[in-house]
């Protein structure tokens, strides 16, 4: 598992647009954004790999300038026991 978010900056004039397309990308989450063209999200998905390429995707948005990431958490998901010796 792989959540992250990050700093989205849209030209003001094409937030609507862009957040339409955001919005609609696979684990894209938009959590906050502003006129100025401030966008917040979060994205969330199974592997390392598929989290990039949704970043690569951000990118290539019509309208948007750059994607700041902010934080990243990673996991595995393997269950680790405690074995008393």
């Amino acid at each position: 598992m792989n959540i992250s978010s990050a700093t989205v900056h849209v030209a003001p004039r094409r937030v609507d647009a862009a957040c339409a397309i955001l919005g609609a990308m696979r684990g894209v989450e938009i959590h906050a954004r502003s006129a100025e063209g401030k966008v917040v999200v979060t994205i969330e998905d199974d592997d390392t790999n598929s989290a990039a390429d949704t970043y690569v995707a951000l990118h290539d948005v019509t309208g948007v300038l750059s994607v700041a990431m902010v934080y990243q958490y990673s996991d595995d998901g393997s269950v680790t026991e405690e074995v008393e010796a």
